[in-house]
């Protein structure tokens, strides 16, 4: 990033210092597809950069050149901020409904479906990386699948979607950039003189080359086994709906709510929430566990643990320690 400021110029700019700029902005998005294993003919993007993963998605929802718009029921609420018309595609068991999703899906005009890749409250898995019904059932309907992979990109390998969405301070990057991986740009409608006419906006150079060092790094401070000693640890308190990740947790504790337990944990050191961060600040019950099928009282006890970049396993012997004490 600090390369970036020093040799910032507008890249629309034709001078030579706006050149500069350019070729450090384009080298940016090639490493950003090479970390992330793209650019083979069958598994190709174009990238548009972005201010992060909520303009992304108003980006490759709002102005897909499709007739329909069709959503799960567990988005992030930018998701339905992006589709506010959108039909709702019901949870079955932590996946995506297919029965459900034939009935959306048939009938006039173009489909696109968003499906997230990874559930940020529950650490459930709605796509695998590897043979996708979803996708197949999308795409033999005519339609795109956009995937949000906020949480998931930069630590498993990407899903077979038609438009991906990237957040890098979600993988050790800097905050205000993101990204819109698109496999044919002519899914979208342009807009803007930037990002190849597909963005408003100067494109935020120090930002693009922070990501793409981020994604080249991805300098974790805990391993596999580390994660998985850390949920065997917090045994049943673990709620599991159907295939988990291992870096985002849903605990259920016995007695308290979810409120005390952010009190209690922040006073011990600890960052955790109530739902997504964008919502953790209400009371009402999360639609996501709703959706997700956890009854009112599970709801109500219920946290989320992420685990980041810079999380230690001394950081996980201590929370396991200390959800101890709370239980």
């Amino acid at each position: 990033m600090e390369h970036g400021f020093n040799i910032w110029a507008n890249p629309s700019s034709p001078h030579a210092e706006g050149r500069k700029a350019r070729a450090a902005l384009e080298d940016a998005r090639e490493r950003v597809k090479a970390a992330l294993g793209l650019g083979q003919k069958d598994n190709d993007y174009e990238v548009i950069f972005t201010s992060g993963a909520s303009e992304a998605l108003a980006i490759g929802l709002g102005r897909a050149k499709a007739e329909r718009r069709i959503v799960s029921a567990v988005e992030h609420d930018a998701v339905l901020r992006a589709a506010p018309d959108a039909k709702v595609l019901p949870i079955c068991d932590g996946e995506p409904d297919l029965a459900a999703l034939g009935d959306l899906i048939a009938g006039e005009g173009k489909p696109i479906v968003a499906v997230q890749h990874l559930n940020s409250e529950t650490g459930t898995w709605l796509l695998p990386q590897t043979e996708c019904a979803v996708a197949r059932t999308v795409r033999a309907a005519g339609g795109w699948l956009l995937s949000d992979c906020a949480q998931s990109a930069g630590k498993a390998p990407l899903p077979d979607a038609d438009m991906v969405v990237l957040a890098a301070h979600k993988f050790g990057g800097p905050i205000g950039i993101g990204a819109l991986l698109v496999r044919d740009l002519a899914m979208i409608e342009p807009c803007g003189g930037h990002e190849r006419g597909y963005r408003a906006g100067t494109e935020n150079l120090p930002g693009a080359l922070g990501m793409a060092a981020a994604l080249e790094t991805r300098a974790w401070g805990t391993t596999t086994d580390d994660r998985a000693r850390f949920a065997g640890s917090l045994g049943d308190a673990v709620m599991r709906i159907g295939t988990q990740a291992d870096h985002i947790l849903a605990l259920v504790h016995p007695s308290l709510s979810a409120q005390a337990l952010l009190i209690r944990l922040d006073a011990m050191g600890f960052a955790v929430s109530a739902g997504s961060a964008c919502s953790s600040g209400t009371l009402k019950k999360s639609r996501v566990l709703d959706a997700m099928g956890v009854d009112d009282d599970t709801a109500r006890c219920t946290i989320r643990v992420s685990l980041g970049w810079s999380t230690t396993p001394e950081d996980l012997e201590r929370f396991v320690e200390a959800w101890g004490k709370l239980a």
